[in-house]
């Protein structure tokens, strides 16, 4: 007689089992995730003996319960259905402890017992643990490999455990079931090309949708978990809400998310992850298998700020609904369909939760409570929605990648857009802020520099006062010699009067063509003196662009010399040589008129007018104000010169080209009272030669780009024996991580970045090596207001990539001429805030360390 097989049948495996085959043996040294664990407690008398028997029978009449997975030589994957099994079951009595001890060793059991890898080859996948907690009070610890069982199948398994134990363990009286191969040969049948058509035009176009770092590995981390319970009210409204679209709660929960997602993104076009029943209507008596049919799918969604949050709602439906035929396909090829993989975060919505009360039948008055279950995924963020008379929302997420106050940020938004569904669907996309109150309080503050009181005045009466304060102190040193702040401010008087006799006024403009030596200081001093703006114009500029500069300032005079006239030769724009002997003889019979008798210069009359490099097209001529220049006077007096300098008189070395803004940085600090080097241009453009006169004139501070400053390392400035700078600011260009380390790394030196557009007065940003591990702009410079806004103008979570906006005294009053482009300044700074909220790998997307351009509106 032939002995009949162990194997009863042999199939293969639904999409959503290859992917969960995978993950259980990626790694089979941790912890598999997908092993599920569902707990029941017992109230009454329970005979231990008549359940085993029950669950026994249960296995034995659903195959799938009895499968085990192997791969054939030809590396296809195959479930075996053994004919028997032996179902694992072991008791344990914790009767005799006090109630808390007994508590404790449940879960201990409990956990070891999730824990415990199953053997994927070995059927079954399954086993039960009984500990009675006390007396009358029981708890089975169902656990399981998720890839046996979806949700849907927990209440019929423990539907007929239950009807089984009523009837004795017998469970002669039920009815056949229909086998779970059913679906399986179902599935084989379906028309692929046509699925893959319809999957194929609904992700047209899609691109990947990530919160996780990149680079972030799909491993297998114990989850750590968030929850939110909306009230009852809420809930009713919701489900109210739900039912007026036409839609299903669930379809509101994947709106909301995804409107989150797209917050947490910075895109409007987002992709998540969700997991559908699978079970096809159109196949008979589904709904009473036992089996895994759920399979997780991409849900696309494009955010449109001009739709309703209602028409999102219905329209997300309606999508979905042309994609219910062809949900079978498995998510392994749709991503081959769309070209990679698409998404991170999973939402799952749990309409299947086991009926306590379906218990509360059996003859002897047993009763069933705290039904819980635990199971996790391998996804980033996972949100499950659990419906009920309190809708409870759970998030899983990794807690090697994000912190659980993180978690729990991104839940109360979720929350946040759930209820503006609810409650005005008629709002506009692009008018939903999905930060709550809290986050944006903190993100508000954390974009907002220290407030100070500064009195109103003006460069030219400050730079007086420091001249009174310390006349005799060296203000300038140059090619052509050194000027005390006496002999500077006294020569600018000289040449401010003579301006003045030449009809320069307020709001006029004057136009430097001058070498870097002396001349240029105090020709800029005099104009802000006259009241005037200057425009510094290099003298290595282009010719054509020399001659669009002027025309397009209209400067009522330029002031120049007989080495630098040639420039401005043929440009029509009247000239004063400072350098003609006719000039230096007016200039010496100069009375200079009494300070108190002159125009008075208004704080927000212009300083200066600086053209941008028109990198996005023509050169655009920023206005600044005096009380912008001020201000950061003032802020960098409080955050930074006294800091850095410990109460002593520097030695700055001015190496910007007067053209640039950043030449002000180096400025300001001769007008807080140290000395200034205003090196020549032989020496500023060459490392060696500018690290031989640093060490030569003991500069205490270089201020350069960071290419330059990386020239300077190589030169030996840091590193030799004596004196060295013990002060180096780097801005003008982005600051890479490389350089970011290795100047972070010196000994002895105080390495600070700054970060400014043009058109907000240098520096709005700035922060010292020493504070952050990775490149970073820094916090706001007092007064200033930085902060990182997405498309609509709404401010993004922290770390989530955006366009920089800047308000504050530092804004410039707008461009020369051009009053439209002044009202939307246009070529925004890609940035995220300082506090990333994903991790190192998403700190490095923040190396927006110094562009020179920045959408900036006035507060």
């Amino acid at each position: 007689m032939k002995q009949q097989s162990k194997i009863e049948d042999l199939l293969p495996l639904s999409p959503l089992q290859e992917g969960l085959l995978f993950h259980a043996l990626y790694d089979e040294r941790e912890a598999d995730l997908y092993a599920v664990q569902l707990t029941l407690d017992f109230h009454g008398e329970l005979d231990a003996g008549r359940l085993r028997r029950s669950v026994e029978a249960v296995v034995r009449r659903h195959p799938a319960l009895r499968a085990a997975f192997r791969q054939r030589k030809s590396g296809e994957s195959v479930q075996l259905i053994a004919r028997a099994v032996q179902v694992p079951w072991q008791e344990a009595d914790l009767s005799g402890r006090p109630a808390a001890q007994a508590e404790a060793e449940a879960a201990r059991l409990a956990e070891a017992d999730r824990t415990r890898r199953f053997d994927m080859t070995r059927p079954p996948l399954l086993r039960f643990t009984l500990l009675k907690l006390a007396d009358g009070l029981h708890r089975l610890v169902f656990t399981h490999h998720h890839i046996l069982l979806d949700g849907w199948s927990m209440p019929l398994v423990f539907g007929e455990v239950f009807e089984i134990y009523a009837r004795d363990g017998d469970a002669s009286a039920l009815p056949g079931v229909r086998p779970y191969k059913d679906y399986l040969s179902w599935l084989a049948t379906q028309d692929r090309t046509e699925a893959e058509a319809a999957w194929r035009h609904a992700l047209s176009g899609a691109e990947p949708c990530m919160v996780a770092p990149a680079g972030a590995l799909r491993e297998s981390v114990v989850p750590g978990k968030c929850v939110s319970v909306l009230s009852a009210a809420e809930t009713k409204a919701l489900g109210e809400r739900a039912r007026g679209l036409g839609v299903t709660v669930n379809t509101v929960v994947q709106a909301a998310w995804a409107l989150v997602l797209g917050s947490l993104t910075g895109r409007d076009d987002v992709v998540f992850g969700a997991t559908v029943s699978g079970r096809p209507p159109e196949l008979d008596g589904v709904e009473d298998i036992v089996g895994m049919f759920i399979n997780t799918l991409p849900v696309r969604l494009r955010l449109d700020p001009s739709e309703t949050l209602g028409r999102l709602v219905t329209r997300l439906q309606e999508e979905q609904t042309q994609l219910l035929a062809h949900q079978y396909l498995g998510l392994n090829q749709l991503q081959s369909l769309a070209g990679g993989e698409l998404f991170d975060t999973l939402m799952v919505f749990e309409n299947y939760p086991i009926d306590e009360d379906a218990f509360d039948d059996t003859e002897d008055g047993l009763r069933v409570s705290a039904v819980a279950a635990d199971d996790a995924t391998n996804y980033p963020l996972s949100v499950s929605v659990v419906p009920g008379h309190d809708l409870e929302i759970r998030f899983d997420y990794r807690p090697d990648l994000f912190r659980l106050e993180q978690a729990q940020e991104v839940l109360d938004r979720l929350v946040r857009a759930v209820l503006s569904i609810t409650e005005d669907p008629d709002k506009c996309v692009g008018r939903v802020d999905v930060l709550p109150a809290p986050e944006r309080v903190r993100l508000l503050a954390l974009g907002r520099g220290t407030g100070l009181r500064t009195a109103p005045t003006t460069l030219a009466e400050l730079f007086e006062e420091q001249a009174t304060a310390t006349p005799d102190a060296t203000a300038l040193v140059s090619a052509d010699g050194e000027l005390t702040f006496a002999e500077l401010d006294a020569r600018a008087d000289r040449l401010a009067a003579m301006l003045t006799a030449r009809g320069v006024r307020p709001e006029s403009r004057v136009a430097l063509v001058l070498p870097r030596d002396s001349s240029a200081l105090v020709a800029m001093l005099a104009v802000l003196k006259s009241g005037a703006a200057f425009v510094p114009v290099d003298i290595e500029y282009p010719a054509e662009r020399i001659g669009y500069m002027l025309t397009d300032a209209a400067p009522v005079l330029t002031l120049t010399t007989t080495t630098t006239r040639a420039a401005v030769s043929g440009t029509g724009v009247a000239e004063l040589v400072l350098d003609d002997a006719e000039t230096v003889r007016t200039l010496a019979a100069t009375d200079v008129a009494r300070r108190e008798d002159r125009t008075r210069v208004s704080p927000s009359s212009p300083a200066y007018v600086i053209y941008t490099s028109g990198s996005t097209g023509r050169p655009k001529g920023v206005v600044v104000e005096h009380r912008s220049v001020v201000n950061l006077l003032r802020a960098h007096q409080a955050e930074f010169y006294g800091p850095v300098s410990g109460g002593r008189r520097f030695r700055i070395a001015l190496t910007a080209s007067l053209s640039f803004d950043t030449a002000w940085d180096e400025l300001l600090w001769m007008w807080a009272g140290h000395e200034l080097h205003f090196i020549d241009d032989r020496t500023r453009r060459d490392p060696d030669t500018l690290r031989d006169y640093a060490l030569d004139k003991s500069l205490d501070l270089l201020d350069v780009t960071p290419t330059f400053a990386q020239h300077l390392l190589d030169s030996g400035l840091f590193s030799g024996p004596g004196h060295r700078p013990s002060v180096l600011v780097v801005g003008g260009e982005a600051l890479g991580a490389a350089l970011w380390e290795r100047l972070a790394a010196l000994e002895g030196v105080s390495v600070h970045n700054f970060y400014g557009p043009t058109e907000a007065t240098v520096d709005v940003t700035s922060t010292g090596l020493a504070d952050a591990s990775w490149p970073a702009i820094g916090r706001p410079v007092g007064n200033a207001g930085v902060y990182v806004l997405d498309g609509r103008l709404r401010l993004v979570p922290v770390g989530v990539p955006g366009e920089l906006y800047v308000s504050g005294e530092g804004l410039a009053r707008g461009y020369l001429g051009r009053a439209g482009l002044t009202v939307t300044w246009c070529a925004g700074t890609r940035a995220v805030s300082w506090s990333s909220w994903a991790g190192p790998t998403t700190r490095s997307r923040s190396a927006a360390s110094a562009s020179n351009s920045a959408k900036s509106k006035r507060p």
